[in-house]
């Protein structure tokens, strides 16, 4: 299978993302008009299947655009896990201008792997950062 990024509000399967949301542990208990309030006023990142468009994952980010941005709602479809969708989001936030000169923070309880390999380091059990001046690696061409 092949999936492409889509960015804006706009793109987002609103419902699909809700339903990804409410499923994970730190979401599970948003109410769906809280998780809607969230993407308006978020960099939204959807992870889509090429052949059949549906929404397989999802991220945002939460940024003032100029010094600090955090990495929030990185959720892939559990049945799409494992093929390398949270890494494609990943790449695509790395790809947006700007984030290169901010502090970027999130917290995960069990994708540091995935965060390291995009330049974050440890700063506790579940917090992250990626100091301001460090640029996230180049999104791969294959």
């Amino acid at each position: 299978m092949s999936y492409i990024i889509k960015t804006g509000l706009t793109a987002m399967d609103q419902p699909t993302v809700v339903a990804l949301l409410q499923g994970t542990y730190w979401a599970g208990t948003r109410p769906a008009e809280t998780i809607v309030a969230s993407l308006q006023r978020s960099d939204c990142y959807g992870a889509f299947d090429a052949g059949t468009g549906e929404q397989v994952g999802f991220a945002r980010v939460v940024t003032d655009r100029t010094t600090f941005f955090w990495l929030a709602d990185v959720v892939v479809d559990p049945r799409y896990r494992g093929q390398g969708i949270g890494k494609l989001l990943m790449q695509a936030v790395a790809g947006q201008a700007g984030y290169v000169d901010m502090r970027g923070m999130l917290k995960t309880r069990d994708a540091h792997g995935l965060y390291e390999r995009m330049g974050f380091i440890r700063l506790d059990e579940k917090t992250m950062e990626k100091p301001a001046g460090v640029p996230l690696p180049e999104p791969e061409t294959s």
